[in-house]
């Protein structure tokens, strides 16, 4: 997919950095990754499989190094790889993750590990070698958490990936503690985002659209608005942007009582 550079993409430079993009392959992800490839950085994807199509900005095409976040020998593997073929690392967006919906008295305790592992275990695994390789750098580099509004407000159907994007949030802030100040550490959460498989979560475009007009902002997120907001974290202007979360959900969710109330409006 070829994206033209956004504002904020032509705003900040990442020439001469190299990020790295948990699964930045599709979604969220891919979406980042072209951010960050049209603000000149290079940057390198992982995913357990190689994509039919890599993400792509004017010509200028990520790289990418099959790795299973979930497994520590193979997410050793990539950051050798990465040390091998760049020198350095930069940024970290801690991306891949997610979970199908099961409800809670159903879903098997393997299930359940299952999701806490993808999304809170193997996001501190991925954290850890980075900051390894961080830390010897004189500039040292930011590492950025993709959390979820999911980690402050219910979620049902996904209840332990919910508990498991808290868990990131926690965990973002003690990391930006004990490995400051080379290493600046935060998280970004999104709300409802549109990606290349919005469908399967909200219908068709009608379920879509209606979806999007109970957010104020009046749509869903973009792929490109997670990675504007990316862009600014990993830059110097952020650098005092530390141990916190930012919450990118357009204005919230409208609270359902205001639907179900019948109170006059004054």
């Amino acid at each position: 997919m070829n994206n033209p550079a956004s504002p904020a993409a032509a705003a900040l430079d990442y020439q001469g950095k190299v990020v790295l993009v948990t699964g930045g392959t599709k979604g969220i992800g891919a979406g980042i990754a072209r951010g960050f490839l049209a603000a000149g950085a290079s940057v390198v994807v992982c995913g357990r499989n190689a994509p039919d199509a890599l993400p792509e900005v004017d010509g200028k095409r990520a790289d990418f190094c099959a790795a299973d976040v979930r497994d520590i020998e193979s997410l050793q593997r990539l950051f050798a790889d990465i040390r091998t073929r760049f020198g350095r690392l930069d940024v970290l967006v801690n991306n891949a993750g997610g979970a199908p919906f099961a409800l809670a008295d159903t879903a098997s305790p393997r299930f359940h590990e299952g999701i806490i592992r993808l999304n809170l275990i193997a996001p501190l695994n991925v954290a850890q070698q980075a900051n390894a390789l961080m830390q010897q750098q004189a500039e040292g580099g930011v590492i950025l958490f993709i959390g979820s509004v999911a980690a402050s407000r219910p979620s049902p159907g996904t209840a332990a990936y919910g508990a498991a994007k808290a868990g990131v949030l926690s965990l973002a802030a003690s990391l930006a503690v004990e490995w400051a100040p080379k290493v600046r550490v935060l998280a970004i959460s999104p709300g409802l985002v549109q990606t290349e498989q919005a469908h399967l979560h909200y219908g068709d475009d009608a379920g879509i659209a209606a979806v999007g007009a109970t957010i104020p902002a009046g749509r869903m997120a973009t792929p490109q608005d997670i990675a504007d907001a990316c862009l600014y974290a990993g830059s110097p202007m952020a650098a005092y942007f530390a141990g916190t979360n930012l919450l990118l959900h357009g204005g919230g969710e409208r609270p359902a009582f205001l639907a179900a109330a019948n109170a006059a409006a004054s």
